[in-house]
Order: C-alpha cells, then sequence, then structure tokens
C-alpha cells in the first residue's frame, strides 16, 4: 500500500514545479523587433527611431571612432507620467553592446526627461562606435525599472 506522506510530498513536489514554470514565464524577456522609422512599443511608451548619421563631435568633445547619432521620438501611452533616458538605449554591433554617450551636443540631446501621457518628445542620442556603412547594426531599447515590463525592442537601424 502507498503511504499517504508519500503520495502529499510527490503532489507537493509538481505543485511547486508548476508554480516555478508559471513565474519562470511571467519574468521572461518579451523581445520585440521592428526597423528604423516604425512606431514600437515597449511598455507604456511608443518610439520611433531614425537614423540621423553620422558626426565627429564637438570641439569639446570627440569620440573614440565616429559619433552615430539617433532620433527618438517617444510617447507615453498610459495615465501615469513615466521617464525616458538615455541608458535605455544601445548600439548594437554584432554581439558588442556599446552604451549612448551622454554631452550637450544640441538642444535636443537626451539625458534624462519626464514624458507627460499622450504628449509625444522627441530628442537624440549618439553612440560612439566603429561604423561601417555596410554593416547592419540595431538599437537596443531596455524599459525603465518603473514602467513594469517584460519588453525589451530590438530596432533595425541601418542595412535591415
Amino acid at each position: 500500500m502507498v503511504n499517504l506522506g508519500v503520495i502529499i510530498v510527490i503532489g507537493a513536489v509538481i505543485g511547486s514545479m508548476g508554480i516555478a514554470m508559471y513565474m519562470y514565464s511571467q519574468y521572461q524577456t518579451n523581445f520585440v523587433t521592428g526597423v528604423v522609422g516604425e512606431s514600437i512599443r515597449v511598455g507604456p511608451v511608443e518610439y520611433i527611431i531614425t537614423f540621423e548619421g553620422t558626426f565627429e563631435g564637438t570641439k569639446e568633445v570627440k569620440p573614440e571612432n565616429t559619433f552615430v547619432k539617433i532620433g527618438i521620438v517617444a510617447k507615453n501611452i498610459s495615465n501615469e507620467e513615466t521617464n525616458l533616458s538615455g541608458g535605455q538605449f544601445f548600439f548594437i554591433d554584432g554581439n558588442k553592446k556599446t552604451e549612448a554617450t551622454y554631452g550637450e551636443f544640441d538642444a535636443n540631446d537626451l539625458l534624462f526627461e519626464k514624458i507627460e501621457p499622450n504628449k509625444p518628445v522627441q530628442r537624440t542620442t549618439q553612440f560612439d562606435v566603429e561604423f561601417d556603412e555596410e554593416k547592419q547594426y540595431k538599437i537596443l531599447i531596455r524599459p525603465q525599472k518603473e514602467q513594469s515590463t517584460v519588453d525589451t525592442a530590438s530596432v533595425c537601424l541601418v542595412n535591415c
């Protein structure tokens, strides 16, 4: 005869495995892909990323390689204020990930900003990278912590 304790232990193990799988699926990153110029949603924010070209910096700030500049239109589609920062954007070259370079290159340069509901903002940011016009590059967009989303976007920037 099967011991009642063994049945309870087996049931507990199966139940805990089910709960673990459910929790894992809830926090698994949801990758969203898009191309430059098209709207893409990451949590409560819709983004449109544009390729603004390359430049060699200013007298005060020179890149080690080349600055690649992107345009960012961000629209908060939620009912609450949220944040936008340059630290959410990464330049992807194959397996290499480069963070945005901060500086006051122009009035639209993104550092940190609050976004009101349904009020789009237009900003730019740049990355100091080795740029080859023939290669394909992507921009990775991660959400702010308070946005409570598992979405992460990959936007094809050039040579899509």
